[in-house]
Parts: structure tokens; C-alpha cells; sequence
């Protein structure tokens, strides 16, 4: 069974800065919940058009090996390889899952200038479609761990993103 999650969240800082934040994925374990010990392995970086030679930051074509705890009390860890596949400078970026714990996943992670009572800001906007796989033990455990852990993920970034970004 397919599942879609939405997220949203503004903060008070320019398009171009936030959306640099997320397109380098060396800043991927810095937003995710520390109890995943999210570890990245390797990237291979095919940097976005335009952007300058060494440039950090994950064009179409990149790829990264992580390996995530998917079950935080437990020490087992998952490896998990994703995929850029959409870029668009200033507005938007999508990965896929290529190996990992998922049947699929696609996360499309959306970006967009907004002003709120007076202050230059930035929506950032996540759209994730995924398949937990398994059958009816998959839909067993997105009822009672996958979603809940999605949705502690994102809360757990929104806490702290714009603590990340005064730093960045």
C-alpha cells in the first residue's frame, strides 16, 4: 500500500540560503533525529549546473550510501541508497530510495519564497510518497511504528531548523 506524508515549515531566512542547506546532503544527519545515527558513507556528487567546481551541494545523478538505525533501540542499521533525480535551483530537488528499507520511496523536497508580518522568509515544503513493502505485516507496522517515525523525523527538523540555519 502506497502512503503520501506532506510537511511544511517557514523560516525567517532567504530562499537562496535555505535552499542551499538542503541541497547539500553533508547537512542530511544534522536534521534527522539523533536516535537514527544517520552515517553517511559516501557520496558521489554530480554537482548542479552553475554551481562552483568542489561545490558540495547534489545535482541530478548524485548518489549517497547511508546506513540509518531504522529501529532506535535496537543496534541493527540499514543501508539506505538515494538517488537525486529532480533539480531546479531555488525551487525544488527529489530523491529516490535505490536500496533501503522501503519498496519505494520518492521524497520531493520543495522550496519557496514567502513574507510573513513584514519578514523575508522561506517555505520549505516536503512531499514524501513511499511503499513499507511486506504485505499486511507492512501495513501492521506503518499503523504502529513507520508513520509514527516519519512524522517524529519531521517534527524533530522543524525544532531545529532555524537553530541550523542562524549557523549555516
Amino acid at each position: 500500500m502506497a502512503y503520501r506524508l506532506e510537511f511544511q515549515q517557514w523560516v525567517p531566512f532567504p530562499l537562496e540560503q535555505v535552499f542551499l542547506f538542503f541541497a547539500n546532503p553533508n547537512n542530511l544527519p544534522r536534521i534527522m533525529p539523533p536516535q537514527l545515527s544517520p552515517n553517511i558513507l559516501c557520496l558521489e556528487l554530480k554537482p548542479p549546473p552553475g554551481s562552483p567546481v568542489g561545490s558540495p551541494l547534489a545535482g541530478t545523478g548524485s548518489v549517497a550510501y547511508l546506513s540509518v538505525r531504522m529501529i532506535p533501540f535496537l543496534p541493527f542499521r540499514a543501508p539506505w541508497v538515494a538517488r537525486i533525480v529532480e533539480f531546479e535551483w531555488n525551487h525544488h530537488f527529489a530523491d529516490i530510495q535505490e536500496k533501503g528499507p522501503f519498496k519505494n520511496w520518492r521524497h520531493r523536497h520543495q522550496f519557496a519564497s514567502e513574507v510573513r508580518d513584514g519578514v523575508n522568509g522561506t517555505l520549505v515544503g516536503d512531499i514524501l510518497d513511499y511503499e513499507v513493502g511486506f504485505g499486511p505485516l507492512g501495513a501492521i507496522a506503518q499503523k504502529l511504528f513507520v508513520g509514527r517515525q516519519m512524522q517524529q523525523t519531521f517534527v524533530h527538523r522543524q525544532k531545529i531548523l532555524e537553530s541550523l540555519l542562524a549557523q549555516s
